[in-house]
């Protein structure tokens, strides 16, 4: 396909301009994506905000839409195929170190970006198109099924990350989970949580936010700046303490506070923090004497994928109710802004171009 598309581009630290740039012209083995929605990520906003990597780039990664061109060698798919986009995907190999042992995230091939607009690959869902590249063509896309919206589908893949996280963790029925923070990511962990048979005790200090976390299942929906937190989890858990805490805010001020939920032996899970040298001070001697352990999970696991997708196309963990705001490539500094200053109502901002 040739011609010329929009796209927001980055140019450097808090600035993304909207222009006109030429459609990525595709392999015989890669496919053409016209972008329907694509969800903004707190990952692609801290790139934007602290410069951590170099411009120019166009970002966005959850991202669905309509198969625009095929390459000659592409089998299973065709124009007018409707997708959702994966923009990592691991080698698989039997010789991988880190594929053996499932840390999918840390393989080479994974950390190649498989989805562009154009320039680095950077996920590309913030353009008219998006060009995705072999290996993410047949492990990395997935086909949405009719009834189903574009805003549904690009939760499949935060919503991969967040089962990799409740599988990290280890959660089973009957546990107490406590999830700081409600925003988009922690009411996906609530409904994962409460889907495994667990308790939850949702925190936020946007009131609004607990209302749509009762509604979606927590037990417990609490401000922290004038509720109990600790008295629900210990009412939930007969005294004991949360068998874990799952911090989903990108801030290291609430670990310590994770680490006093917890029971002896009970576990932390670092979501949201995804940016280097971010440094935290722990107690080691919860660490060793009360065998409190801290955790970290980062991106998706190809192998959930399937179960991803099946999760919101059945509308057993329900997306809709997190869309708050849906805006075009023309007002993506609006956007950028909404998702990374939360106000009153607003929770998943999507970006529609």
């Amino acid at each position: 396909m040739i011609g010329s598309m929009r796209a927001a581009v980055y140019r450097g630290v808090n600035r993304v301009c909207v222009e006109e740039i030429e459609v990525p012209q595709i392999g015989p083995r890669e496919v053409l994506v016209r972008v329907a929605a694509c969800g903004v990520c707190g990952t692609d906003l801290k790139k934007i905000h602290y410069g951590l990597v170099p411009p120019p780039r166009i970002f966005g990664h959850e991202t669905a839409g309509t198969i625009a061109a095929v390459g000659a060698e592409v089998a299973g798919w065709a124009v007018g195929d409707r997708v959702v986009v994966n923009h990592h995907v691991p080698c698989l190999s039997p010789d991988c170190f880190f594929c053996r042992r499932r840390a999918f995230s840390q393989c080479p091939t994974y950390k190649q970006t498989g989805t562009t607009a154009g320039f680095e690959p950077s996920g590309g869902g913030f353009a008219e198109y998006v060009r995705v590249l072999d290996w993410c063509v047949n492990g990395g896309m997935v086909g949405i099924p009719d009834g189903v919206t574009f805003e549904e589908a690009s939760f499949v893949e935060p919503l991969n990350t967040v089962l990799k996280g409740v599988e990290r963790a280890g959660v089973q029925a009957g546990d107490t989970a406590l999830v700081i923070g409600q925003g988009p990511i922690g009411l996906l962990f609530t409904q994962v949580a409460r889907l495994k048979g667990a308790r939850v005790v949702a925190t936020d200090r946007l009131d609004y936010r607990l209302e749509i976390s009762r509604r979606l299942g927590a037990d417990a929906a609490i401000n922290p700046d004038t509720e109990d937190v600790s008295a629900a989890i210990r009412m939930l858990s007969e005294g004991r303490g949360a068998d874990l805490a799952v911090v989903a805010v990108p801030t290291t001020r609430v670990v310590a506070q994770a680490f006093a939920a917890v029971r002896p032996a009970g576990k932390v899970l670092l979501f949201a923090q995804t940016r280097l040298n971010d440094l935290l001070e722990v107690d080691a001697g919860a660490v060793c004497m009360q065998e409190k352990a801290l955790l970290g999970s980062y991106s998706s696991d190809i192998t959930l994928q399937p179960q991803a997708a099946d999760l919101i196309f059945h509308r057993r963990v329900d997306v809709r109710a997190l869309i708050s705001h849906r805006f075009g490539l023309d007002a993506i500094a609006e956007a950028f802004d909404l998702a990374a200053h939360p106000r009153e109502n607003s929770l998943k901002v999507v970006v529609m171009p």
